[in-house]
């Protein structure tokens, strides 16, 4: 063991000069071999054995994972790359390519300064592609590209080094196209484009471990059509030694992507709204090891021995173990027990970790997720908006009554290491509901659940999650109190999309400055008297208080909120949460006596106004909608369009990319319940898809009525609606 050692003290050497440092993290669309070249790098890097890289899949620890041949969680790992005699130390992050994870690939930019874009040569940029650029650019994060599986162009393909040269060209013009849509707004990035002459690009197979780049190939004199000819005469361990696919990758980590000292002082403002004149805020942008501690969790994991850990970016000053630390947004202070990196996929126990580094403690235990820890209190970083929200939700209940507690203790578990997911446990039925991004991200959890903590569940049938948003202006409602003695006048009206879309990304939250807020609402279309009046922002509705001067309204104005929350996470229609609602207090009449206008008065009759001018504003149930790509040999293109269109879905575009014909379109998420197997049966199995949350639209008139029913049944309430509702 003792290289490992050696590789544990060079590590350790190096966490102090954060000039050597590179953050970074590597993120692709499924399957495009973001793992087996992580596979390569820690071969390359002394990690693992160089034989069994790429089928070890050492990043790949769960089981199901292996099975699966798909990276569910993200997974840490730290190696050392001598670049131009200089010892650097990378620390990686292997990230989820599949959609139903992307909450994962969200957090892990936020740990890092340089994301490695991974592309599959054949099949280009895809859906998914484009979803991980767009996270890295949003968090300040710098790109490069690496496209893989070239060996395909060449063997399967049989195409020459000029068709060759065109393919890899439209490549990086796609993802070039892609960084310079996001990034033309931003002043703080220059020009982040990559391409072959800056050594941005690099080109290569993670498979059989070669790789190029315009420096490589200057350095060892291989040009394409060497690769061609040792590629044609199956000479490819010959390629991978004269060119190993790790030195390619890492010395343009090295060379290209910013150390923390670069990175900070530009991602600071980007991901931190506090006062950018505080100590602290100097000490983050120095990368200060003497500084406060600042650590931003974007992982939580369980290790059998040690318990919960949690992993995260070091920004300033130094953990060690023993230190008392605040966590955003909880009481009181955490110790740390023990503080580590990670080797490979293992964690390594060092005595401190100082700023610039991704470290992994244990001891935090009221960390989620995106918590903020620090040694003083301080403005949280922001919060991490991930863009898609839970759709589908499956009740679980444990099959033996013994095994209730347990359940509860693992589901709480399980919403706290992936904030994706949401639970809704049910002490009186024992039935819980957990929400989730997809079918597939609902199975492996509750796979876990059986696996990891041998709890036997039954699961219910999947069910969809809806919506309900106001469609017009209301009139004026009054909501009385039970004993008549408050009254309030409420409206209701939908408010724009990119409000909407501005709550949901994170940009306007109540956490902001009032004066951010305002500007930002204005600038989405909101007119600056409204702006001003903001009260509270609840999921995706705004509550506007334009009263003037009521008496007893400011102490009472906690349970107006809370009635006005209670009627928004329970729409009138089916009790599903609203959505893009502005609602207006206009007037309120309020009992003289603290006691007659107490809880039991006021939230009962904020909750039947709001109802009430939901219903008169025309509600509306929406039903979640999902982006559906399918690629598949000509002949079954009749038979995939066929699979879109039979489930309510609209075929937008079809066309030839390859040997394949791709049918996109947009489906109903209710009725893609099941696709994965139809699908199989109607190409023969040739079809490879997928699928992306596309947010909620409005569910046509004709299906409203037995849809609400249907839901109102499923929850057990009474089915006859309100007079009210005979608009559809």
């Amino acid at each position: 063991m003792g290289r490992r050692k050696k590789i544990v003290e060079q590590c350790e050497r190096l966490m102090d000069q954060p000039e050597h440092i590179r953050n970074i993290a590597i993120a692709a669309h499924v399957d495009h071999g973001k793992t087996t070249l992580t596979d390569n790098l820690l071969a390359g890097a002394g990690m693992i054995s160089d034989e069994t890289a790429g089928e070890q899949l050492a990043m790949d620890t769960e089981e199901d994972e292996q099975e699966r041949g798909i990276t569910i969680d993200a997974a840490n790992v730290s190696m050392t790359h001598e670049y131009e005699g200089q010892d650097h130390l990378v620390n990686l992050i292997d990230t989820p390519g599949h959609v139903d994870f992307g909450g994962d690939v969200t957090r892990a930019m936020r740990a890092v300064d340089g994301a490695l874009v991974v592309v599959d040569a054949v099949e280009g940029a895809m859906p998914q592609t484009e979803t991980v650029v767009r996270q890295a650019l949003r968090e300040g994060v710098k790109p490069t590209l690496f496209i893989n599986k070239v060996d395909r162009l060449i063997s399967e393909l049989q195409e020459g080094p000029e068709e060759m040269q065109q393919r890899l060209l439209d490549v990086i013009g796609d993802v070039n196209e892609l960084i310079r849509g996001m990034t033309e707004e931003r002043d703080d990035i220059d020009d982040w484009t990559v391409s072959v002459e800056d050594g941005t690009v690099a080109f290569g197979s993670a498979l059989y471990k070669w790789g190029v780049s315009m420096p490589s190939m200057q350095r060892t004199g291989i040009d394409f059509g060497d690769i061609i000819d040792l590629e044609r005469n199956d000479k490819r361990q010959e390629l991978h030694e004269r060119t190993p696919l790790s030195d390619v990758v890492l010395d343009m980590v090295a060379e290209h992507f910013p150390n923390p000292i670069e990175a900070q002082p530009r991602r600071i403002p980007t991901i931190w709204r506090g006062d950018s004149d505080s100590d602290i805020a100097a000490q983050m942008r120095d990368v200060d090891p003497d500084g406060e501690v600042v650590l931003m969790v974007t992982d939580i994991g369980v290790d059998p021995h040690a318990g919960e850990i949690a992993a995260g970016r070091v920004f300033s000053g130094t953990i060690e173990k023993g230190q008392d630390l605040h966590i955003s947004g909880t009481a009181g202070t955490n110790r740390i027990q023990s503080v580590g990196i990670y080797m490979g996929g293992e964690r390594e126990e060092v005595e401190r970790v100082p700023a610039g580094n991704i470290a992994a403690v244990t001891g935090l235990k009221d960390a989620i997720a995106g918590s903020t820890v620090s040694s003083t209190e301080m403005t949280p970083f922001e919060s991490i908006e991930h863009i898609s929200e839970p759709v589908i939700t499956k009740s679980v209940e444990a099959k033996n009554m013994d095994d209730l507690p347990k359940l509860i203790e693992t589901l709480q578990q399980v919403a706290k290491e992936d904030p994706t997911i949401r639970i809704e446990i049910n002490e009186d039925t024992g039935e819980h509901l957990i929400s989730g991004q997809g079918e597939l991200h609902l199975e492996v959890i509750t796979q876990r659940i059986e696996r990891n903590q041998g709890i036997p569940v039954i699961t219910g049938e999947p069910i969809v999650v809806y919506r309900e948003a106001p469609t017009q202006e209301s009139r004026e409602v009054e909501g009385r109190s039970p004993n008549r003695h408050n009254r309030f006048y409420i409206t209701v009206e939908p408010l724009s999309e990119e409000i909407v879309e501005q709550i949901k990304l994170g940009e306007v939250s109540m956490d902001m400055p009032e004066q951010e807020r305002r500007e930002v609402l204005q600038e989405a279309g909101m007119d600056k008297e409204t702006s001003q009046e903001v009260e509270e922002i609840h999921n995706t509705n705004i509550f506007i208080d334009d009263t003037k001067g009521i008496q007893h309204l400011n102490e009472t104005m906690e349970l107006v909120i809370e009635g006005l929350e209670e009627a928004l996470d329970d729409g009138p229609l089916a009790a599903e949460p609203v959505q893009g609602a502005l609602i207006r207090l206009h007037d309120a009449r309020l009992h003289e006596d603290a006691i007659h206008r107490g809880p039991a008065q006021v939230i009962p009759a904020v909750r039947q106004a709001v109802h009430n001018a939901l219903i008169d504003a025309h509600i509306k149930l929406l039903e979640p909608i999902q982006d559906v790509r399918i690629d598949v040999p000509t002949e079954h293109m009749g038979a995939a369009s066929g699979e879109i269109q039979g489930r309510r879905g609209r075929v937008d575009d079809m066309y030839q990319e390859g040997d394949l014909m791709v049918v996109e379109g947009i489906a109903p998420v209710d009725e893609m319940i099941g696709f994965s197997s139809d699908i199989r049966s109607a190409t023969e199995g040739r079809a490879s898809w997928n699928t992306e949350n596309a947010g909620f639209r409005v569910m046509s008139d004709n299906m409203q009525g037995e849809k609400i029913q249907e839901i109102r049944e499923r929850k057990g309430m009474k089915t006859e609606l309100p007079e009210a509702i005979d608009y559809f």
